[in-house]
């Protein structure tokens, strides 16, 4: 086998330019994402099938605390007893990937989210589906790159070509996955980068379109037109989903910090599953992905607010009305966050697009209510969602054209434009980074769009000591130190004792006035003249933090530690040199 893999790679060589072999290789993983959002929903759907058969019709909604246990306990035991790895939650695990791992995702993740959240929604853990289907398909895209040997450069952007196919597919929405590529999966914006983001995208919603057919996920008919006369209820429908993404964001957060503390797998199964079932019991329009439930708020209908409830017999009361929806609201992203925290597996794509159209239908209500007006249930539930996307996911263009391809709601561009903003500015007054990168942030492990701060990043202090300094003992004397300085390329010498523990530095400067006075060389020592220095860098530091140093200190040289121990030193020569080459190597071609 490896033989013809290596005649194939030989023959794409001479055959194919880079560009060529790029631009086939993202309309292959545009099909594989495709395929890959058919399954998942596939398998969903099977499991849905299968637990709301006859068997189940007259049993008690006590099933809604069952079933959503039995999905989680599947998936934290496929993955403890057959992954044998941590399944990360999609598209924080590409960001990883992309940071961390140079591109490259391991192979259970060809399939791992598939089947794991496959149990998790099918049982109704109550998160979405967008998340797994973006790492699965940035897996077969790393893998793909893998296989032919591809550089780092080529490696991300079909990671990020499979990341827009996967989007595009799941959602129908060909002009989203190129945006949230460019915009989430932060892919560089230039030409090179997106055309192979444009043909995996438009091969995803192709093969989506094949496979599903082409209705909406969303279906949408834009009943009432914009009015400029509602344009303030839109500014403020943008701080209110401002504020809300805010919420979601911070509930998110803290439920995920409470789930990191409790160290055992089945204590944090046990107490999370029984919590989310005991939730959905009591409400259960938070079972499942939801979908059903937004497309009902997109058409201006609220009568799942009781479906199936205790509270049935109020569905004319007024308060209750208002209650449940703020339940709804405030309640959706902790549901979602004890399915993540319980050792589900899932996006928050649908839960987000949950919330933003209960917030804009109940936002209609509330004016009606007060008498400041009457607004179309259906534009704001609709825009709601855009809303919350731009602020949950620091994300505002691939709100825009997300809403506007799943709906084809692009009549409504301009209060998409306006609350989508209002919301990210609102947002980002809290939270510098999405749902999706705070944590990689906080570890410093973050990619961004910007360009100097990524190649810092792909810089590593440990590749650029050097390691040519004679190295005193502080006992030298003068003549030894002298002697040193003859033999040696450089002015500096580390000054360090039979540990290899760092002393102190010794520079020619120290020593210069009195290099030739024969009387001290036997009376002087390196202990004596050395000096401890200001700034020194210490070998777990960021490149980000060597480059700070260097630049604050204006040291040619700075000596690098292992906590005491001397490591050698890092040139500001060596760092300009190596970010240089970094630079060509991923410039454009």
């Amino acid at each position: 086998m490896h033989h013809y893999t290596f005649k194939l790679l030989k023959w794409r060589l001479k055959h194919m330019s880079d560009n060529q072999f790029i631009m086939i290789l993202s309309a292959l993983v545009g099909l594989l994402a495709g395929i890959v959002a058919f399954l998942i929903k596939g398998f969903v759907h099977l499991i849905q099938l299968m637990i709301k058969s006859e068997f189940f019709e007259n049993t008690d909604n006590i099933l809604y605390i069952i079933f959503p246990t039995i999905g989680i306990t599947l998936t934290v035991l496929f993955i403890k007893y057959i992954i044998k790895r941590q399944v990360q939650h999609g598209i924080p695990g590409v960001l990883y990937a992309i940071s961390q791992t140079h591109g490259f995702m391991r192979m259970h993740n060809l399939f791992s989210s598939i089947i794991t959240s496959a149990f998790t929604v099918g049982f109704g853990g109550s998160v979405g589906l967008e998340g797994p289907t973006v790492a699965t398909g940035a897996a077969y895209g790393s893998t793909l790159a893998r296989f032919f040997h591809l550089n780092y450069k080529h490696r991300i952007l079909l990671l990020g070509a499979a990341s827009a196919a996967a989007m595009s597919a799941i959602f129908k929405a060909p002009l989203a996955g190129v945006v949230f590529a460019l915009e989430v999966i932060m892919i560089d914006l230039t030409m090179y980068s997106v055309v192979p983001i444009l043909i995996a995208s438009v091969t995803g919603a192709i093969t989506s379109y094949f496979l599903f057919g082409l209705g909406a996920i969303y279906p949408f008919q834009m009943k009432d037109s914009f009015l400029m006369s509602d344009l303030p209820y839109y500014i403020i429908l943008g701080i209110i989903t401002g504020l809300i993404a805010t919420w979601f964001t911070n509930v998110y957060v803290y439920i995920e910090k409470f789930f990191s503390k409790i160290k055992k797998s089945r204590y944090k199964l046990l107490f999370g599953a029984l919590s989310l079932g005991i939730l959905i019991y009591f409400f259960p329009f938070f079972y499942g992905e939801g979908y059903d439930v937004t497309n009902s708020a997109l058409h201006g209908n609220y009568q799942y607010l009781f479906e199936n409830t205790l509270f049935e017999s109020l569905s004319s009361n007024q308060i209750m009305i208002y209650i449940l929806f703020i339940v709804i609201i405030l309640f959706k992203v902790v549901a979602t966050s004890i399915t993540f925290g319980s050792g589900g597996i899932g996006g928050i794509f649908a839960p987000t697009l949950f919330t933003g159209a209960n917030t804009g239908l109940f936002f209609t209500l509330i004016i009606g209510s007060l008498g400041m007006g009457t607004l179309s249930h259906e534009n704001f539930a609709l825009v709601g969602m855009a809303g919350m996307i731009a602020g949950v996911l620091h994300a505002p263009l691939t709100a825009i054209f997300l809403i506007g391809d799943l709906t084809g709601g692009y009549g409504l561009f301009v209060p998409l434009m306006v609350v989508a903003t209002i919301s990210y500015a609102t947002v980002r007054i809290f939270h510098k980074n999405s749902v999706y990168t705070i944590q990689l942030a906080r570890r410093g492990e973050l990619m961004t769009h910007h360009k100097d701060k990524n190649i810092l990043k792909m810089m590593k202090v440990k590749n650029l000591i050097e390691n040519n300094f004679v190295k005193l003992k502080p006992d030298y004397n003068l003549k030894q130190i002298k002697d040193a300085f003859i033999k040696s390329e450089r002015n500096v010498f580390p000054v360090v004792d039979d540990d290899n523990n760092f002393l102190g530095l010794v520079t020619l400067q120290n020593f210069k006035n009195i290099i030739f006075d024969k009387e001290k060389y036997e009376h002087v020592f390196a202990s004596q003249i050395m000096f401890k220095p200001k700034v020194v860098v210490d070998i777990q530091d960021t490149m980000a933090e060597v480059a700070k140093k260097i630049q604050s200190s204006g040291l040619f040289n700075v000596v690098v530690l292992d906590d005491t121990k001397y490591v050698g030193f890092v040139s500001r020569a060596n760092v300009f040199s190596s970010y240089r080459r970094i630079i060509r190597k991923f410039s454009d071609d």
